[in-house]
């Protein structure tokens, strides 16, 4: 009688349970929602102006941003220090204005308009971030170029080279017999210098010259590419 009892109170909890469950979907979907209209809206108000205010940016060119950098005092300095360098070169018959010729390290330019300027036709500046137009991205331990297909190849800053020694052979791999490879270091001397020449293996030093390169004193090692 206590088993029976029970089963009923159960069935009748269950049965309890899903009638108030039933109305009260029911009414949740008859009951129709209550929408706030304000007939008298506040006007859209903008966000305060911080260092976070999206605002609108006149569109700058990539010639007119180069037309301002390039207009600037340092830059024009700097590309007459290699103005100089270079004119010493060329009149060493080291190159001509017909040369093909590559800069390796191209930072953002400098060298590559300075050779533009001097006339010289054919000028590759390569760069581990590219400048456009007049820097090209690529990496100088794996330089882009089939062998022997510059007559110059010049690199003002090999101090910075990760792995010099392959930088260097990129170098000279892509400078055909009888070429030039130019590089310019901290300005240096002595065991300094024989260090970095010997880690050119198919060259023999021609010049070391100190001079001033971008405002920093540098020196320059020539070196000629040998059979």
């Amino acid at each position: 009688m206590e088993t029976t009892h029970m089963e009923s109170f159960l069935n009748k909890l269950s049965f309890t349970s899903i009638t108030i469950a039933t109305l009260t979907l029911l009414l949740l979907y008859l009951k129709t929602p209550q929408i706030f209209i304000n007939p008298n809206p506040i006007p859209h108000q903008k966000f305060p102006k911080s260092t976070c205010d999206f605002t609108h940016r006149t569109f700058t060119t990539i010639n007119k941003h180069n037309r301002r950098i390039w207009s600037t005092k340092s830059w024009i300095q700097t590309v007459h220090s290699f103005t100089i360098q270079f004119q010493s070169l060329q009149a060493q018959n080291f190159f001509s204005n017909n040369s093909r010729i590559l800069v390796v390290s191209a930072g953002a330019g400098h060298p590559v308009m300075a050779l533009n300027n001097m006339g010289v036709n054919d000028v590759s500046g390569i760069e581990v971030v590219e400048s456009h137009p007049l820097v090209r991205r690529a990496d100088p331990h794996n330089l882009p170029f089939f062998d022997k297909v510059f007559d110059f190849v010049f690199s003002p800053y090999l101090e910075r080279a990760l792995f010099p020694a392959r930088y260097v052979r990129e170098m000279e791999r892509t400078v055909r017999d009888g070429g030039a490879c130019v590089v310019a270091v901290e300005e240096c001397g002595g065991k300094e210098v024989e260090e970095v020449v010997k880690l050119f293996k198919k060259s023999k030093l021609l010049e070391v010259k100190n001079m001033t390169l971008g405002g920093e004193r540098r020196t320059n090692i020539v070196m000629k590419v040998v059979k």
